[in-house]
Formats: structure tokens, sequence, C-alpha cells
């Protein structure tokens, strides 16, 4: 993490995050427009109908001018809070108390004045309800774009058919209608841009209007106010921080083109609160469960702040490829302040453990303070699903990491088969988490619509460091031509290993091409279930297929080296493979390599064995044993090479995430083919076990038991859990200090449940010595006596953390 306050503005000039100037002086007061004389009124401007030049009634026109209020109308001074609140206060016609058409805040008789209004924004009410933001803890109104809503409007007086009302909503510093930033509806008028209010129903002193919003209206957090013309004057309610109103993306609504036209995906990808992170190998693979609590408090706040922080134009809010683009770019902070700090070192002394982390609640909350560090990507599934897009976290394994877009991966052996590691600058990772997230691509041809990859943890640049949205169609294809970033992510998934030996002379030749070694398999969470969804099918075609070279040929054809496979050898008839063994942290563990001959003839196998761990990035440490062998295979014949690996010798060389990397290679005597093999395996680690310890019911204090059993023969020092679980437990720091070797330890902690329904409670270990510890129960949450929900920030203080004593740890 860093320290100190963040210094840039934004990546664009105009940012309208910026602190506000000194207000411009009160302009004059307008004329009355019933005298017919000096300036137009706000109706006049917006409407022929409410100019007194104009006896009937018509359609109504454009804004007042787009420049916050230059028009005469004053500005409301005060400084923005850093909250996302979308905009600041400084808005057209916003004064401390009702505008009139004088200007100085007199009601004349007869004048419709708005006294009130209800935006029934509770939790319960029919509009969080109908729009899906009901677990949202929040007390605004929160509703999807191209969805209509109700409101009721409080006057003085009843509500006459000559009376003219107008919503307001307004974000940004200059407000403009023709950027979708200044949004004026007259009731019962009709409106543009799918824009319209409605009058349900006109009872007494109350009018009910059914507000209709623009499927392509700009996300953000509006202000809102209420404009009324009577024959006694005008009347404006004043901006009220709790009329503000949200407005998200709505993968409900046909006419936005995020709509996901499957009821199930919806519930999955857009509001479950919690998902699966696949990690590990291929052969081995872990889970974990991650608490995305984009409905959390705060959250909201923090995912508009993102854009906020970049300085994204407020005009461009509402295109989903530009905002995931930047969410991409700002999730990370590689190059301008984002929210993590990219760490692959295994050093996290000035930060967090990514493995340590059970969730992205307390990571997005505390944006605005220290930066954490790494694991990004399940936090932009949080980011992207609390905006409203449907988004799902994907897990790639053997995933390359192409430097010079060649679209191969290259790597370097001297001629022992030894790999030359300073200069294998390609890597393939043992996994790498994107996120995958739905939409259309206007800006595309046609046929590339649907799943779009977004990746929050770039190794290259792509002008900015970010990657995507890139259609999933154009990766499968190898259509790399196509935006954005499809070259390298295509790389990632279907590129081909190369391996490269160098001469006598100096010289590097290709002695083998292993083609099904990159994106073995693409997985994510299953919708509705814990269960795994391969997905590899939808980015690449099956392996060896005609349809799948000609992608890969396709690609590398538009790579940096187009003549890489010109100069290829064939003759293989030794197969190599590396058995996957069950290998477990502080334990013994063997390596198992199996030769056949597949020829007529026999053939004698010269065998070298390296064996080093390995950061899941592909980032290897110095070969810490080795093992050469040679092996006379007869025809059809198939033999087994073993070599054993005690703990106290790779104890010493044990890195984050306990990964390690066997080099196979090996010469055949009688035909010169050359073996070559790379194999990742990690080092099993324990689960918490929880278990909940009473009934849970909100409001009601329960407990959770958490037991660990050290694995280890060394003691685990400065050990800290973490403890997570939206509409649960607020992120939460357990200092718990040393654990001695092979010891159990059990803690019992108290929270307070906030939200009915089934809920996860998830927790995290973390220490020098030991890392990638996590458990998770389900929590039933029945609702409060009486009902409804409890809102309330207390139950964990992701800023400090508490200290667990010795005596409250249980025994051995």
């Amino acid at each position: 993490m860093t320290d100190g306050p963040r210094s840039d503005v934004g990546r664009w000039g105009g940012n309208p995050w910026q602190p506000p100037t000194t207000p411009s002086p009160e302009p004059e007061p307008e004329p009355d427009t019933r005298s017919r004389r000096g300036g137009r009124s706000f109706w006049a401007r917006c409407c022929a109908c409410c100019s007194c030049r104009n006896g009937t009634d018509g359609d109504w026109g454009s804004e007042p001018h787009g420049d916050g209020g230059s028009r005469g109308r004053g500005s409301r001074s005060g400084s923005r809070r850093p909250d996302s609140r979308g905009s600041d206060s400084r808005r057209p016609g916003s004064r401390a108390g009702g505008v009139n058409a004088a200007g100085d805040g007199t009601v004349q008789e007869g004048m419709l004045v708005v006294t009130g209004v209800d935006l029934l924004s509770a939790r319960s009410d029919q509009n969080r309800r109908e729009h899906h933001t009901d677990e949202f803890e929040y007390d605004e109104l929160i509703i999807r774009r191209g969805q209509p809503f109700h409101m009721v409007l409080h006057f003085s007086r009843p509500y006459e058919s000559s009376d003219h009302v107008a919503l307001e909503l307004v974000i940004g510093n200059n407000p403009e209608v023709g950027k979708g930033t200044h949004v004026i509806i007259p009731v019962g008028k009709g409106g543009s841009g799918g824009w319209k209010a409605q009058v349900t129903k006109a009872s007494g002193q109350n009018l009910n209007l059914r507000v209709h919003t623009s499927p392509n209206a700009i996300i953000g957090k509006f202000q809102f106010t209420v404009r009324t013309r009577s024959e006694a004057g005008e009347f404006q309610l004043p901006f009220d921080p709790h009329n503000e109103i949200y407005i998200l993306f709505n993968p409900w609504c046909p006419e936005d083109i995020v709509y996901v036209d499957h009821e199930d995906w919806r519930q999955e990808y857009v509001l479950n609160e919690s998902g699966r992170i696949y990690y590990g190998t291929e052969a081995q693979i872990g889970e974990r469960t991650w608490n995305y609590g984009q409905f959390d408090h705060g959250v909201l706040d923090a995912c508009l702040y993102i854009l906020d922080r970049r300085g994204m134009p407020y005009g461009g809010r509402g295109d989903p490829v530009s905002v995931s683009r930047v969410i991409s770019a700002m999730v990370n902070s590689l190059d301008d302040n984002g929210v993590l700090i990219g760490n692959w070192s295994g050093d996290y002394s000035r930060g967090t453990n990514p493995s340590a982390w059970v969730g992205s609640v307390e990571i997005l909350l505390s944006y605005l303070g220290p930066c954490p560090s790494h694991f990004p990507n399940p936090d932009s599934s949080t980011v992207l699903r609390c905006l409203g897009l449907a988004t799902r976290t994907v897990t790639n394994f053997n995933s390359a990491h192409d430097t010079d877009t060649s679209l191969t991966m290259d790597i370097y052996f001297d001629e022992n088969m030894k790999p030359l590691e300073h200069l294998n600058h390609d890597s393939v990772w043992n996994f790498h988490v994107w996120n995958d997230c739905w939409m259309k691509r206007p800006d595309l041809p046609s046929g590339f619509d649907g799943w779009q990859v977004v990746d929050a943890t770039p190794q290259e640049t792509s002008s900015i460091f970010c990657c995507g949205p890139c259609s999933v169609e154009s990766i499968k294809n190898g259509l790399v031509y196509m935006k954005y970033d499809t070259p390298f992510i295509f790389a990632e998934v279907n590129s081909d290993k190369v391996y490269w030996q160098r001469q006598d002379d100096g010289s590097f030749k290709i002695v083998y091409v292993e083609e099904k070694a990159i994106g073995t398999l693409i997985i994510t969470k299953a919708v509705g279930s814990n269960m795994r969804d391969d997905v590899t099918h939808i980015y690449k075609h099956p392996e060896g297929s005609e349809a799948e070279r000609k992608a890969v040929e396709t690609a590398a054809a538009h790579g940096s080296k187009p003549n890489v496979y010109a100069s290829r050898d064939s003759a293989e008839d030794v197969a190599v493979q590396v058995e996957a063994q069950d290998a477990v942290m502080g334990q013994d563990l063997e390596v198992c390599v199996v030769l056949s001959n597949r020829g007529g003839s026999p053939r004698t196998v010269k065998l070298h064995l390296y064996l080093s761990v390995t950061f899941y990035t592909g980032v290897t440490g110095p070969v810490f044993k080795e093992s050469k062998k040679e092996v006379v295979l007869a025809p059809g014949a198939t033999d087994r090479v073993s070599m054993p690996v005690a703990y106290k010798e790779y104890r010493p060389q044990l890195v984050d995430q306990g990964s390690m990397l066997l080099n196979v290679s090996g010469h055949v005597k009688e035909s010169g083919q050359v073996l070559a093999k790379q194999h990742t395996f990690r080092l099993r680690t324990p689960d918490l076990s929880l278990t909940l310890l009473g009934a849970a019911v909100v409001g009601q204090e329960c407990e959770v038991q958490i037991v660990f059993k050290n694995p280890l023969p060394v003691t685990l020092t400065n050990v800290v859990f973490r403890l997570e679980g939206s509409g649960l437990q607020r992120p939460k720091i357990l200092n718990v200090g040393d654990i001695g070797g092979n010891e159990t330890v059990t803690l019992h902690q108290k929270f307070v449940p906030v939200r009915p329904g089934p809920r996860q409670l998830i927790a995290s270990l973390d220490s020098p010595q030991l890392s990638q510890v996590h458990g998770v129960i389900q929590v039933d949450v029945a609702p409060a006596p009486g009902g409804g929900g409890f809102f309330s920030d207390a139950g964990g203080d992701s800023g400090s953390g508490e200290t667990i004593p010795m005596a409250s740890r249980g025994g051995a």
C-alpha cells in the first residue's frame, strides 16, 4: 500500500471532481414573465406553451443553457463531498429556499408550491423491488435505466389541469441536455430519448407520477428537483440530498445494450453477492469463496468515485464499453493511482497478501485511504455488478504472457536443454483471473455481441494500463485486429509454446512446439450452484481441430514472428507425460515422469529433470533439485522415472502460493528427437472449519466458531484472520499472534446479521509462513421479529485489527 494523499487529477483535462471555485455573485432577479417585460423565464426558454407570448400549449423545447446556470440562475456554493455524489452543489436555479419568478424566494398566493417529494425509495417499496435494487444498503432511490418508477409530489394546494410541472435531474459540474447530464421531464407532455412522466393519480394535494427513464441514460448519482408554473408564478424545489437518485445499467431492459435474456443469468451475474475463485493448476484446482459485496453500504459510492477519480466525462458514462474500460484501468494502479497495486513479488510488507482478502468491500471502502495490493479482478466483478453489468469471474489455467506480440510462448534452452532463464521473457502463468461482462458492441461489426473480456490485471499497456472489453468471439477466431486488446488475450488462451535450443554456433533452433499447453482449461462458477462451469469452448475451438489451427495461424500471421512455424521439425515417436501427484504443504512429495515409445524400434532416452519453485505468474526461482537418467524403451513400452523431494529440501525455497515447476527435457539417441515438457503443481493447504453456534436472526447477535490446525512443524508468526460476509459482518481483522507447529486453535466471533436470506460468511488466514487458507459457511438468516431489514455499520472495522488473546484460542 502507499502512504500519503493522492495527487493525480485524472486522465481527462476537464476533471469533474475538482473542488468548485468561488461561486459567482448572485445575478439580478429576473422580471416576472407575466409582465411580458425583460428576460424570459426557465419555462419560456424550455417550452413555447409556457411563454406568455404564446397562448397555446405546444411541445416543450430545449434545456436552459448548459453552463451551470449562466442564464440568470444563481449557484449554491459549498464544497463537494468526495463521495461520488455524481454532481456538486453548483446547480442551475439551486437556492437555499423555493424559487419564484422574481428570484427572491417569495411565495405568491396561488403558486403551486412543492411541499415535499416521496421517491418511494425504501427497500420494501415498489420502486426498489421492481428495479432489483432492494438489497442495496442505501436509503436513497436506486433505479435501473429504461424502466419506469413511481413518485408522489406533495403540493400546497390541489393540482389543476392548467398547472405545469417539470421534473429535473442533473449530474456533473456543467450539466447540458445535449450530453444527457441535464434531463428535463415535463409532466404529461411526453419527453425525448425515452424520458417522460405521466400522472397516475391526483388526489387532494398529492400527485402520483409514473416516470420513464431512457435506456441510454448516464449512470451515476443525480440531483433532483421539481419546477412548477401556474398563473400565480413559478416555483422550484431546492435540491435536497435526500432526494438524490442513483441510476444504473439495466440488464432487465431489452432496450438497454447490457440486456441479458436469461433470468437465471441475471440472478447469478448481477444479484449474487458471492462467487467462487479458482486457482492453482489444471490438475490441482483450488477454489475459494469471494464476497463481492456489491450491495454493502458505501460500495456503490466507491464504484462511482472510481469513475470520478479517472476524470471520466459524465457524458460518456452511459456507454458500458467506455465504463468497463475505465474500470479495467482504475481497479489497478499501475499508471493512475487506482484501487489496487499489482504485486507479484511475494513481498507484501507494504500491503496485504492477495490470498488474505476474503472480499471486495474492505478493499473498495479503503480506496480513499491506503491502497491495498493486488486481486483486482474479483473487485472488478464487484464494481461492474454494482453498476448493473452482468459479470462473471473467469480463470484461465496455463495462461500465457506474450511480451513481444509474437502470439507464441518462446522458451529458450542451452545445448543440454537446461532453461536459459535470462532469455525467457515470455511466461506461462499457472492461472490468470479476469472478468467476462455481457453487452452489445455497437462499435464493432455484427456478430461480436455477448461476453466481453475485461482484465484489470494487464501485464502490457494498451495506451494505458487496461485490457478490454474484448469480444470473446473475436478471441475464438483469432481476429486479433478487433478492439480492444485482442492480440494479448488471444495469446493468453490459444498460443503455442515454442521450445528453442541453442546450437553449437550460438544460433537457436525450434526443437519442439507444444500445441496444447496454453489455455488448457477456462472455468467459471456455474449459474445457480458452486459447481465449476467449463467455458473453454466459447474461447477456442477444440484443440487440434482445423478451425483451432486456422485461428492460431491467422493470429500468428498478424504477430511479430509470422514465419515461426516454417522451421518446425517432426518425427516424434517418444512421448513424455508428468503424473500429477497430491502434494500437501509440510509433507514429503514425489514427482513422476512417464516415457512411452510409440514406434516400432527401441529407443534410448537421456532424461533430465529440473525442479524449482515458482510464483503463479511463471517467474521461477533457481533449480534446487535435479536428476539425470538414461532410459531404454522397447517398442511399445512405457517406463516411469520418479524423483522424491523431502519437505526439508523445498521448505527454504518456498514462495507465495507454494507452487513448483518441473522442467523435463530429453534427447532420443537413435532419432535425435528432443523431448521437452513443463509441469507446474501446487502444495495443497488446509481449510478453515467454520461452525455456526445457534440461529441467525436479523438484528440479533449470533456466534461462529473457527478452527484451524497448523500443518507445518514450524511456528506461524504474526497470524491474521479476516472475516467478512455481506449482510452478516463488515470486514473484520483478527490478530492472533503466533501459532505453534502442528497446533490447533479455536476462535469464537460474534456478529449481528443486518439482512435476511441465505448469506455466506467467509474467513481467511495469513502469515509469512503460510497463506492461501480459507473457509466459508452458509448462514440462513431469519427476518427480524416484525419483518424488514436492519442496517448498521457495526460489526467490524476494516481500518484496524482486533487482537485475540491466547486464552480464547482453544487448545493444541
